[in-house]
This record gives C-alpha cells, structure tokens and sequence, in this order.
C-alpha cells in the first residue's frame, strides 16, 4: 500500500497562535507503483516546498536560542510486520495517548476527533476535545480553507489509492512521553472526522508528520524556538523491531557519514547519491540516473526501496552474480514475481557471509556500507529482494528498509543528513544518552500546570542497566477460559509476533479461569543458552503489552496486562560456563578409547584366526569353490 497526496485542498500560512511563512504545495506527486499492493504496506506523503533559503528558518526568533532541548522518544511495531513505526504522543489535559505513524513525507499530525462519523476502530479512543481544558479551535481566517459555517479551519489529505482523511484543525499542549527532555508544547493538529481506505483500516491512530512544511511538528516546535532544526530517526534491524526517535539535536557520532540534502532540489529530504557498489564493484551507471525528477528521495513511511528501471536492472544482475551458493525461488504470493533465495539460514548476524555487502556512494566521495537486512527481507525461510523497480518514474526512492538499524539525522539547519550504522534498540547506551526522566513541564501564560504526559516515567522504564534472564507477564484476557484453552497455542504465535521474538522464547507459566475472563501467565526468555535481554529491550516489550501495541485479533477480546516482573539472569558458575567444553572432551575422550579398545579387540583376533598351524594339526576340510 501506498499512499500519494494528489490533492491539497487548502493553504495555510498565518494562526492568531503564532505566525509562519507560507509555502506552496508540490504541483506534481510523487508517483510510486509499489510491487505488491495492499500486501505490502508502505506510506508515501509528498511534502509541502520548503521555502526558498533566507525564508522562515532565518527568521528571527527571540527564544531561538534559549533553552533549546530535544524529545527523546521510542518507536514501536515493525516496519515489515505492519508496514510502519510508530511513537506516542498525548494530547491535550488531562493528557490523551495516541499511537502515530512517524512519517518524513507528511506534514500534518492528525488523530481521530470524537465527532467522527466515519473512522476505523484503531488502537486507541479517540480524541476528545470537550475533556481537555487546553483545547482550542483554530479559528476560521483568510489564510486557510475553512468550513462550510466560515468558523473553523480545516483540513483535507487525499491519497492515489483513493484513501482519504478530512478533519478540522484545533490546537492544544503535546507531550513527548517520559524520556523527553522537552516540556509539552502547545501545536496545531488535525482532529479527523472522516478517513477511508487504509487510513481506516490502519491499526494506528493517525500520522505525525516530520516533512517540511508549515503544519509539520518539527516546523512548529522549531518556529518556537525550543529545539533545533533537526531530528533524528533509528528503525530496529530485522527480527528486532521498535527504535528510537529524537526531536531536535543530538551531538553527532564521529564516524557519522554525511550527505547534502538540499531543501530547494526537490519538496522531499533527498540524499546527494552518486552510485551503488556490489561487493565492491560500482554498478555501470551513469551518476545522473539518481538525479532524475525529484532526485533520490528519503522518506521514513515508504517500508521499501524503488530504483529507476536502469539503476534497479543493475543492482538486480549484481546481486546475483554474487550469489553462487543460493538457490532463486518463486516468492510467496504467486501474483508478484518477486526475487527470493532460499539456503541462506535463518541467523540475521550470518547473512554477510552469503549476502554482499551494499555500498552507497555520496558525491562527497563518503560512502555508507549496508547489511544485507537493509535490502532484504524474510518470508517462509526465503529471502527476498526488498528493492523494487519504481514504474517508469525516475525518482530514486529509499524506504525504511534501507535505514534499518542505521541513525538517520535530518540536519535541516545545515542542509545535510547524517548516517551511523547501530543497534537501534540499544540507541540510547550506545550514544551514552541517559534515560532520565523529562524536566517539569511549565505551563504557558503563567497558568497553573496542567495534568499531563507523566513527569515520572512509568514503571516499566527500567532504571540502570542489567542482564534479564527472564520476563514475567500477567495478562488477562476477555474471554473465557474454554473458548480460550483450544487457541492458546495460537496465541503464544500471535504474542511472539507483537513482541518481535520467536515462539521458542515464549512459554505458557500458568491459565487460570476469572470468572468470565482468563489469566494467562507467560515467560519471556533470551533467544539462547548465552544470550540475555537488554533493559532497553525490556522496557520496550512491557510497553507493548501496557499500551496495547500488541495486537490480536476480535475472538481474543481485549486484554490488560495486570503484572510483570523481571528476573536476572543468573549467575553461570565455572561448570555451566565451561560444561560444554568439558562435556565434548569427555566425548572426545571416550570415542578415542573405545575406537582404541576396538582396534586392539579386533588386531587380537585376527592374529588368533591368521595364526600358524602344526604340519601335522588336524585341519577342517574345505569345498573347492568354482573359478
């Protein structure tokens, strides 16, 4: 699936709130024909034109330069799984969750409004401006397309596919969760009263948009003055899932790969890409096939990567010239022809040792090495080719897939974006970035503080670092412990797959009955023998189950999670450390000394049947046998 904004039904330039220069929308979208339909799930929204240079981001602004801080935030579900990641951010006060698709191609944060009479059931209520005490409407003006009554502004998205989201733009206090360093800030964003298509039937609630434009949450955040212009994004690698988000500045890593990004090429974040090189060997292509229409775009919502026809021919032939070992299948879904491999294992890390390795060329002459899970994905034990050919549009498109487990910072102020290969989930160890919790929120205007996103993190947040041998989860389920018994096989599947482990790592503890309800409680292990979970890794699957990003489906009923525990991993004394090796020396030893013993027992007989007879020792006659 993929969604492309043909139509821009209004213009917003000016708020009584605060003022912003205004832009005009791309004329022309960016055509992407995916391969597989609604099958593969991929968010494609065009970006308003960024302003010319010396527009508004050289504007002056007072608190610009006072206490500039950033939002530290996680991101949750797969990109593969679902087609896209999401981060929460609550809205008004008291404070309302939301899960939102985070998205570089658009520019408007939208979430399901209580007076929608046309909306899909998604992960969480909706938003429901009469219980916030901070909401307000933005009123109608000259400066925007308003409704029908002329009192409030509002807002349209149309997508190619023919889905569609319409709603009113209000305004109220966001807070970005308990790892930020940012206090809540009051932002303008769409309450949706109509969405179709796959907006509708999209498990998460709405968009946060990062592109360049007026509405865009960076853009308004940064029009503040309280973060810089600049945000980051880390997607987990293959199997892992979740990552991180950062909004505003992050002290880059030393060995950061940059590219320019020029905000006037093209209305999306596009990279300054010069080649591809296979193992090594650059593709024979000309440079400027990369720079064909709006160049080679970067967006986040898009789950794969399209090439023009030439560049895709090119690095389809490369790859498989290097594949000697692998045997090429047909693709899972017989509708598509996709390019699969099979015999290449099932271990992620292993994967270099029969994939090549993938290096993008910048025309500053760095180049960013990829992993084979930044080209591929998994299906049925096959891998398959997650590059695809982009129609006959000459725009270079790279998707989510290419930055998995890899630090994109948009550095918008300075007009580049950065790459850092990383484990996404350990993001924050590995930057050595605290996870205290955020400041005070201060409340505008003087008021008293409102109730918001909570200033204390939340009793998952596991402080500190440690070795976790095991999770515990308490969870009760809607439904009752007969019609459950028969599926909870099916359900360890369904939870392995929320969590992004394997089925191997879950085990049922206990299944008792609650009256009309059951409760289940399962055991989380490390993948192996020598493996443990991180605190990170932690914190992120009892999120899951605590905010209901794990999904199952309507004959589950709803669930709750009512209790968790962690417990360490145990400490391996010098036999459980070393048993392995001594065990195979035993083993060795044993089969040298029966092999041995054999051989002598063996040797002694046949002297014994070889040996020589007397002359005159009488002997058993033999029968001649026929020549």
């Amino acid at each position: 699936m993929a969604r492309i904004l043909f139509e821009l039904s209004f213009t917003f330039s000016f708020f009584t709130i605060f003022s912003l220069t205004k832009s005009s929308p791309s004329t022309s979208p960016l055509l992407l024909l995916p391969p597989h339909g609604g099958t593969r799930s991929a968010m494609l929204l065009p970006l308003i034109l960024s302003p010319l240079p010396n527009a508004s981001r050289t504007s002056s602004n007072p608190r610009r330069h006072l206490q500039r801080s950033n939002a530290r935030m996680g991101l949750y579900d797969d990109l593969l799984l679902h087609g896209y990641y999401t981060t929460r951010l609550w809205i008004g006060t008291p404070p309302q969750i939301f899960a939102l698709i985070v998205d570089t191609g658009s520019t408007v944060t939208y979430v399901p409004c209580s007076t929608c009479e046309q909306c899909g059931r998604h992960q969480d209520p909706r938003f429901q401006p009469e219980l916030s005490s901070t909401y307000r409407t933005v009123k109608c003006n000259l400066d925007c397309t308003c409704d029908n009554e002329n009192v409030q502004c509002v807002y349209e998205r149309q997508y190619a596919e023919m889905s569609t989201s319409k709603g009113v733009l209000g305004e109220d206090l966001i807070s970005f969760g308990t790892l930020s360093e940012l206090a809540p800030q009051r932002a303008v964003f769409g309450c949706e009263n109509e969405e179709t298509g796959d907006l509708y039937s999209q498990h998460a609630d709405g968009i946060m948009g990062l592109g360049s434009g007026q509405l865009s949450i960076v853009d308004q955040l940064f029009e503040k003055g309280v973060i810089d212009d600049s945000f980051s994004l880390c997607y987990g690698g293959m199997d892992v899932g979740g990552g991180a988000m950062v909004l505003g500045h992050i002290s880059p890593p030393t060995d950061m790969v940059f590219t320019h990004s020029d905000a006037a090429r093209s209305p999306y974040y596009n990279i300054d890409l010069k080649n591809i090189l296979v193992a090594g060997k650059p593709l024979p292509l000309n440079p400027r096939v990369f720079d064909g229409r709006y160049g080679t775009v970067l967006d986040s919502g898009t789950t794969y990567a399209y090439l023009p026809e030439a560049a895709f021919v090119a690095f389809k032939d490369a790859i498989m010239e290097e594949l000697h070992s692998l045997q090429k299948i047909r693709g899972p879904d017989p509708n598509y022809n996709d390019i699969c491999f099979s015999g290449a294992g099932s271990d992620v890390l292993e994967l270099s040792k029969t994939f090549p390795v993938v290096d993008m060329e910048f025309s500053n002459g760095q180049k960013l090495s990829l992993s084979p899970e930044n080209y591929l994905f998994r299906v049925h034990g096959a891998y398959c080719l997650g590059v695809f050919q982009n129609g006959k549009d000459p725009t270079t498109l790279l998707g989510g897939i290419f930055v998995r487990n890899t630090l994109v910072m948009y550095d918008r102020e300075n007009s580049k974006i950065g790459f850092w290969k990383t484990n996404c989930s350990e993001l924050w160890e590995r930057l050595h970035i605290s996870s205290a919790p955020p400041l005070i929120p201060s409340a505008p205007n003087g008021e008293n503080s409102p109730s918001l996103a909570p200033t204390e993190a939340p009793p998952y947040v596991l402080p500190g670092e440690r070795l976790i041998g095991q999770i515990t989860f308490d969870i009760l389920l809607n439904i009752s412990y007969s019609d459950l018994e028969p599926h909870i096989t099916e359900l360890a599947k369904l939870i392995a797959d929320g969590l992004s482990i394997k089925t191997s790592q879950i085990h049922l503890l206990n299944f008792t009955s609650k009256g009309n309800d059951s409760l289940v409680r399962w055991a989380i292990l490390p993948a192996g023998p020598r493996h443990y979970i991180s605190n990170s890794t932690a914190t992120n699957m009892i999120a899951r189950f605590a905010e209901h990003q794990v999904q199952l489906p309507g004959n589950f009923g709803s669930y709750q999670l009512v209790g968790w525990n962690i417990e360490p991993l145990a400490k391996r004394t010098w036999w459980q450390q070393n048993s392995g090796v001594v065990l195979l020396v035993i083993v060795s030893l044993v089969i040298g000394f029966s092999a041995s013993a054999i051989w002598v027992i063996w040797r002694d007989r046949q002297q014994k049947l070889n040996a020589y007879k007397p002359v005159h020792a009488a002997v058993p006659e033999q029968e001649l046998q026929p020549i």
